[in-house]
């Protein structure tokens, strides 16, 4: 059962950093959205297991945790980096 819940919610991470980058609310790139979103459903899965941490259903902390991690990160700062290059 873990083990679909965990792969579940590494699915649900990828989808939320490339609908976030799509969106536009974040301007990493797709991939460096995707991997923060992973990263972050990493991290709140195994605060789920070790602590017994959790919003919900796995599913749920997949969608607060990789959007928090998505916002959090200073994505509009790499947008004036790159904008500053051109």
């Amino acid at each position: 059962m873990g083990f679909f819940a965990f792969f579940g919610s590494l699915m649900i991470g990828g989808l939320m950093g490339y609908l976030f980058e799509r969106w536009g609310i974040t301007h990493n790139g797709i991939i460096p959205s995707v991997l923060i979103a992973l990263g972050a459903v990493i991290v709140v899965f195994m605060l789920r297991v070790m602590f017994h941490l959790s919003f919900g259903s796995p599913g749920v902390d997949a969608i607060i945790g990789s959007a928090a991690a998505l916002v959090l990160i200073p994505t509009e700062w790499a947008h004036r980096r790159r904008n500053r290059r051109k």
